[in-house]
């Protein structure tokens, strides 16, 4: 591998994200209120962080965010799609965003697949400041 390449792969010259645990969670958040409540049960459901501009989201803008805030709201937020979980019918049941159809099954694979890369991002940053690698 040349130099470049293997400079590129380690890393180097590369500054950390700015992704926080805090941001990751406020996101969390906005991903259960939005596959759940908006697709699944076509709630309006306003952005518990909305940016500046209509279709933007502040959720990982964390410097003045209140961290009870954000884990109360995500707490909230799974209780209600657990119960919309509960209370449906089958995996079959379906919900839509725009002109796409989801089935709750797509739905839970997708929370699925969605807490993992963050659970992965989050184990990532708490390394960065602990220093505790492994289990």
């Amino acid at each position: 591998m040349r130099r470049a390449d293997r400079r590129a792969a380690s890393g180097a010259g590369r500054s950390p994200s700015d992704l926080t645990l805090l941001g990751l969670v406020r996101h969390l958040a906005e991903v259960e209120r939005s596959w759940f409540r908006r697709v699944l049960r076509d709630e309006v459901a306003p952005a518990h962080w909305p940016g500046p501009n209509p279709g933007e989201f502040a959720e990982f803008e964390v410097a003045d965010a209140d961290t009870e805030e954000a884990f109360r709201i995500w707490h909230e937020e799974c209780a209600r799609s657990r119960a919309v979980v509960e209370a449906a019918e089958s995996l079959d049941v379906t919900g839509s965003y725009g002109d796409e159809v989801f089935s709750l099954r797509y739905i839970l694979t997708h929370m699925i697949e969605e807490y993992a890369r963050h659970n992965g991002q989050a184990d990532l940053i708490r390394e960065r400041i602990d220093g505790v690698t492994g289990e």
